[in-house]
């Protein structure tokens, strides 16, 4: 028997913070030179979890080391593979950068207050994401006492 075509893409994006000179920051990154600001993304492998691709990209593409802290959201839509209209489904993770390196897996990354972050990301869905992610942070530092 013959494997089943992959009938959906799912994406892992990584919302990463990290505290720096007393002020919290997170990453928003340009894909290429032309491209809007975003929250890093990457295709979730065959038999990988959307969990394991969120840190793969963030060890592997950003040269970092995070740790997962808890799911911010879900979202879902469709894309063109080979002209074919396919579903997406997204899972975004926030994430706490332990240790940088150099990143090297994007054209550009800066590193922004929540708000100047809000701004700079264009796409709807993903300003969500990040708002989600503000919230599930608080909650998280409150739930562990975390000032």
């Amino acid at each position: 028997m013959a494997a089943k075509p992959t009938s959906q893409l799912t994406i892992s994006g990584a919302i990463v913070y990290k505290d720096y000179g007393g002020k919290r920051k997170f990453l928003v990154v340009k894909q290429s030179e032309d491209s809007e600001w975003e929250i890093p993304k990457v295709t979730v492998r065959r038999g990988e979890s959307s969990v394991r691709a969120a840190l793969r990209m963030t060890g592997e593409i950003a040269g970092m080391s995070t740790t997962v802290l808890e799911e911010a959201g879900r979202s879902s839509g469709a894309t063109v593979v080979n002209g074919k209209s396919m579903p997406v489904k997204y899972y975004y993770y926030l994430l706490v950068q332990r240790a940088g390196g150099e990143m090297f897996g994007f054209a550009r990354f800066e590193w922004l207050e929540f708000g100047v972050a809000l701004k700079k990301i264009s796409l709807k869905k993903e300003k969500e994401m990040l708002k989600s992610a503000k919230v599930v942070l608080k909650d998280w530092e409150k739930a562990r006492k975390i000032k």
